[in-house]
């Protein structure tokens, strides 16, 4: 049984007046998973449910990501746009083969982004990464790119040519782990200084092998990258923890954002983070 919290105590962290939320995905009636994806969340939380999160946490503005759940079908995403509006903007799932007309229709509702998921359930992997990058930049929208970072030393000649603005998803999954003075992070370090790649702190749980509260190895990574480049680093939620499945797992949204916006020096710094740079990012 699966219970999850949409509102609380304020977290100890004032957001800034403007804030981007940019790593969620969120669910409508009527859209039913597709083959190849994981199932539906339970409940189907959506518009309603995130507005009361973005009342607890202060936040202003998101980004929907398509989720692995409806694969190549973008419609709940385009729906969960109208529903949220002008504050919101969308990461969907395209091919070399979508039409141009196809991706007009896609940036009219608010698209900015293309999805490489190349973990089980994601429905575009890195093998499509050159043709989906030359679609992005053609229409001048960003990657979300996300992998098992631990592999990144073997991606990393083929990440380095992208045209296209891109980020780096959910602290890097680095699923075998990493050290911020390690080979790992010098490659991402090397990749943001290359000028179009971003870095989404989101979703730490998912890769942390030492586990909340406080996920020190994903913090050491995070604080390592956010002292080399600030202005690279974009934060999102990850509502609704998809990879939940108990209520004792489910993630205080304020908790959570206390900790992991704690990893940054200053106030300056989330000034950039929340606001800043994903609006560069995402084209608010």
């Amino acid at each position: 049984m699966l219970e999850r919290r949409y509102t609380g105590p304020k977290p100890r962290t004032a957001l800034p007046q403007g804030t981007v939320d940019t790593q969620t995905h969120l669910y409508l009636p009527g859209y039913p998973a597709r083959p190849g994806g994981p199932p539906l969340p339970a409940g189907l939380p959506g518009p309603q449910e995130y507005r009361r999160v973005m009342d607890w946490l202060g936040i202003a503005r998101v980004v929907i990501t398509q989720g692995n759940a409806h694969q190549h079908d973008n419609g709940n995403l385009l729906a969960a746009l109208a529903a949220m509006g002008e504050v919101a903007r969308g990461v969907a799932v395209i091919t070399g083969a979508t039409p141009d007309d196809e991706i007009a229709r896609l940036h009219a509702a608010g698209i900015r982004g293309a999805r490489i998921m190349d973990l089980p359930g994601g429905a575009v992997g890195l093998d499509a990464l050159e043709e989906v990058d030359a679609r992005a930049a053609a229409a001048g929208w960003m990657l979300a790119v996300q992998f098992d970072g631990s592999d990144i030393a073997q991606h990393f000649g083929r990440l380095s040519r992208l045209r296209a603005r891109w980020v780096l998803d959910h602290h890097g999954k680095f699923f075998r782990g990493a050290e911020p003075d390690g080979p790992e992070v010098a490659l991402v370090k090397r990749l943001i200084d290359g000028g179009n790649c971003w870095f989404k702190f989101a979703g730490c749980y998912e890769s942390s092998r030492t586990g909340g509260p406080e996920f020190v190895d994903t913090a050491a990574l995070s604080r390592a990258i956010a002292a080399h480049a600030t202005e690279r680093i974009v934060w999102g939620t990850n509502f609704p923890h998809n990879l939940a499945q108990r209520t004792e797992d489910y993630p205080d949204d304020a908790a959570l954002l206390d900790t992991v916006l704690g990893w940054l020096p200053d106030e300056a710094a989330r000034q950039l983070v929340l606001v800043e740079n994903p609006v560069e990012l995402y084209g608010f």
